[in-house]
């Protein structure tokens, strides 16, 4: 599987009409540009497609499209989380597999459960799941951080539990994870401003935000950071900054939904309780798109 899920993987969004309606057919245009740009693998439903407020059938239908457009092409991981175990563990059930490679699951939000309670509650989703496990540590969205130590300890024991994105925003979390996890232990960033030196340092990828705009780049980015060219991957990485501080100034995805409707790929709209980008964000981000 290390060899599947490596390098660039884009967390698509899903695109909304005015009417907050999904507009599919520019979902399927974001899947064909990313695809295009060069992604190695796509990552449906996780937070940047505003999972939250899809509806049930919606999802269904969001990863239908998805899989309709990638055609088989790149590997396709589904976000699957929550913070109810049992409601976790019934939902996997409910979905049409075929065609996909991993869940991506993040650590439980709100409950707040501590190493002991991560440990339990992923151990229960690795012996009901019928594909291999991602975990995902974002303690900036979740009032929760899964330490290495408990990390390494589920992979070690759940032959399933095959990576995980880490996306804490710490250093030296990272570096214990690549030094002390199995060589076959996937680790990927969740932080695209991070990606390069985490990737000098071991990691084997990134879920990206910025990838559904620019996957091109920012492959290109990744590209000369595993040849070992790391002056050309620090150079396009300083080039890049910018716009992905942007991105995230006013929230995920209402930064990359601005800039994708400056570059004609769909409109900006998203859902309550998020709105779009505000006149400022998008004059800037315009400005620094023209510098690309």
């Amino acid at each position: 599987m290390k060899n599947k899920l490596n390098g660039l993987g884009v967390a698509l969004i899903t695109p909304f009409k005015e009417d907050n309606s999904i507009d599919e057919a520019a979902l399927s245009k974001v899947v064909q540009h990313v695809i295009d740009g060069g992604a190695d693998f796509l990552v449906a439903l996780g937070t940047t497609s505003e999972a939250p407020t899809l509806k049930q059938e919606e999802k269904y239908r969001v990863l239908e499209i998805i899989k309709k457009t990638n055609k088989g092409k790149l590997p396709i991981v589904l976000g699957l989380g929550g913070n109810n175990t049992e409601a976790l563990i019934a939902d996997m059930q409910n979905y049409d597999l075929n065609g996909i490679d991993a869940f991506l699951s993040v650590t439980p939000y709100y409950n707040k459960p501590n190493q002991a309670g991560l440990k339990a509650h992923f151990e229960a989703l690795a012996q009901a799941s019928p594909l291999p496990i991602i975990l995902y540590n974002v303690p900036g969205r979740t009032a929760c951080n899964m330490l290495p130590t408990t990390t390494i300890n589920l992979a070690n024991n759940h032959e399933n539990i095959i990576a995980i994105k880490e996306a804490s925003g710490n250093i030296v979390q990272g570096m214990e994870l690549v030094k002390n996890a199995a060589e076959n232990f996937i680790i990927l960033s969740g932080d695209d401003d991070l990606v390069m030196p985490q990737m000098a340092l071991g990691f084997d990828g990134v879920i990206s935000v910025i990838g559904n705009a620019y996957p091109k780049a920012f492959k290109e980015m990744i590209v000369a950071t595993q040849d070992g060219n790391l002056e050309k991957a620090r150079n396009l990485h300083y080039q890049l900054l910018p716009l992905i501080d942007l991105l995230f100034m006013e929230g995920n995805p209402v930064g990359v939904k601005a800039a994708m409707e400056h570059l004609g790929i769909c409109e900006e709209h998203v859902r309550l309780p998020l709105v779009k980008a505000s006149k400022d964000l998008k004059t800037n981000l315009e400005k620094c798109i023209s510098l690309l």
